[in-house]
């Protein structure tokens, strides 16, 4: 019975896994949608300032993206290649290998754009601010029209009250109609903030999909072992358990 049961079990697993990933969509899900939507507002308002260090264009590929789209997204910006005999650099497209660059050439030139202040890389931003997700879109949508009576700003800083000390460098940048979402989606501030915030989660951990699916299968494969070894370790035992009587 504990073999049949294994067996069984293991059957389901391996039924569930199949249909769960193993089928093949070509159609985007609402949740690819929605990160290729935040991948857009990054693009076309954050990458202004924010860096993306993390993220090779090979992570896009089948989750925003199909290969060719990023093939030609990469091929927009120019890398160093190696130095040749001679020591020079000379410039090569992007492929699919190269990071998402920097929109300044360092820190510096970065702080010289931004009246002294850095923009932080916003690779593994959801997870380096308490409140994750949640506090980045808060963020994002808190910025009132004028600081309620009271409230102090010093100059060169905007008032968010979702920001510690109230005072930051980042003016708001989300307007409703700010993109054209290749959906039709409607681009209010609400919708773009969370649909940015979505994409910086899968930014923290773009493999995060795949170790899911390696658990799966490492389930799979170890309840079929457990059904095997529990059938053998009974055969075995009502063997010896005859040649006994005998």
């Amino acid at each position: 019975m504990a073999a049949s049961v294994a067996t069984a079990a293991a059957i389901a697993s391996t039924s569930w896994y199949y249909y769960a990933y193993g089928q093949k969509v070509y159609a985007m899900t609402p949740a690819e949608e929605g990160l290729r939507r935040g991948f857009q507002v990054y693009r076309e308002v954050c990458s202004s300032c924010h860096s993306l260090k993390r993220i090779p264009y090979r992570s896009l590929v089948g989750t925003l993206m199909t290969v060719d789209e990023a093939k030609a997204l990469a091929e927009e910006n120019e890398y160093d290649t190696e130095p040749n005999d001679e020591g020079e650099i000379e410039k090569r497209p992007g492929k699919l290998s190269d990071y998402i660059p920097s929109p300044y050439k360092n820190d510096e030139a970065a702080r010289a754009a931004n009246n002294g202040a850095l923009p932080p890389d916003l690779s593994l931003m959801v997870k380096a601010r308490h409140g994750g997700c949640n506090y980045i879109f808060s963020l994002l949508t808190g910025y009132p029209e004028e600081p309620p009576a009271g409230a102090t700003v010093q100059s060169g800083l905007n008032f968010n009250p979702y920001f510690p000390g109230t005072g930051i460098a980042m003016a708001r940048v989300l307007y409703d109609g700010l993109v054209e979402y290749e959906d039709k989606t409607p681009a209010t501030t609400s919708q773009m903030a969370k649909d940015v915030v979505e994409f910086l989660n899968w930014a923290a951990e773009p493999e995060m999909d795949d170790r899911k699916k390696m658990g799966w299968k490492v389930l799979s494969v170890l309840t079929i072992l457990t059904g095997l070894s529990i059938w053998v370790k009974r055969y075995v035992h009502s063997k010896a358990h005859l040649l006994s009587r005998c």
